[in-house]
């Protein structure tokens, strides 16, 4: 039976942001299958940015990993992308999902959307942008350093900074539900230490929303951790695979 790391970026980011820990993964176990998905609106899934909502996004990752052929995955939701990731654990099953594993994911309470759940700056900055009649951009160069890059050398930040992208507003405006989500599947909280876009306060409070949290394993750095600390995070992705 197949099984592999399925990777599902968060808001403004593409599946690019992965490829540090894609080949911390292929150093560190070389044998695992990892999936990097590319969510509706990007270049490697062409979409209007502006009509892509939570179901679209759910549906667009299971539809991945079907075409990948493989019996089952374990689920790896960064920021945005845990609002996506209960919905592809629902339509696969506990049957097919080994695990999900949640980093610096914003889960906001069953029936809210991230909007109504985010609070200080951010609140703030993604209000403007569902406000903002203009065409969809993502966050100004130092507003995304300061949220996403804090810490990273040079080099890291160019990197995280060059793929951004734009996002839908839907994703931040529309509910989630994740009454179908089964319950039994485990999961693993990721928690980024130094994280200003999703403060480890505020991660508490999404372990608590998302409920089950088998464990919590703290890294000591920004929302970025994929690009900031790739071989640490890989390292707790295999050890939970």
């Amino acid at each position: 039976m197949s099984h592999a790391i399925v990777l599902v970026h968060g808001g403004q980011h593409t599946s690019e942001c992965w490829e540090p820990t894609v080949s911390a993964l292929a150093a560190l176990h070389p044998d695992i299958e990892v999936i990097a998905v590319d969510l509706p609106g990007r270049a490697g899934n062409p979409a209007d940015i502006r009509t892509v909502g939570i179901a679209d996004c759910v549906a667009s990752v299971v539809a991945d990993i079907e075409n990948a052929g493989v019996d089952e995955v374990m689920l790896v939701a960064h920021s945005m992308a845990g609002v996506t990731v209960p919905g592809v654990a629902a339509a696969l099953g506990a049957d097919r999902v080994s695990r999900m594993v949640f980093v610096a994911a914003a889960v906001p309470p069953d029936g809210k959307s991230i909007l109504q759940d985010l609070v200080g700056d951010l609140q703030e900055e993604v209000s403007d942008k569902v406000d903002d009649q203009a065409e969809p951009a993502p966050f100004p160069r130092e507003l995304a350093e300061q949220l996403f890059c804090n810490g990273m050398t040079g080099e890291q930040t160019e990197f995280s900074i060059s793929g951004l992208c734009a996002e839908s507003t839907l994703l931040a405006t529309q509910p989630v539900d994740r009454s179908a989500m089964p319950t039994s599947i485990p999961r693993t909280w990721i928690l980024t230490g130094q994280d200003r876009a999703v403060t480890p306060e505020q991660q508490r409070a999404h372990i608590d929303n998302l409920g089950g949290v088998e464990d919590v394993v703290e890294i000591d750095t920004c929302h970025n951790v994929m690009i900031s600390e790739p071989e640490i995070l890989a390292k707790v992705l295999v050890d939970h695979f």
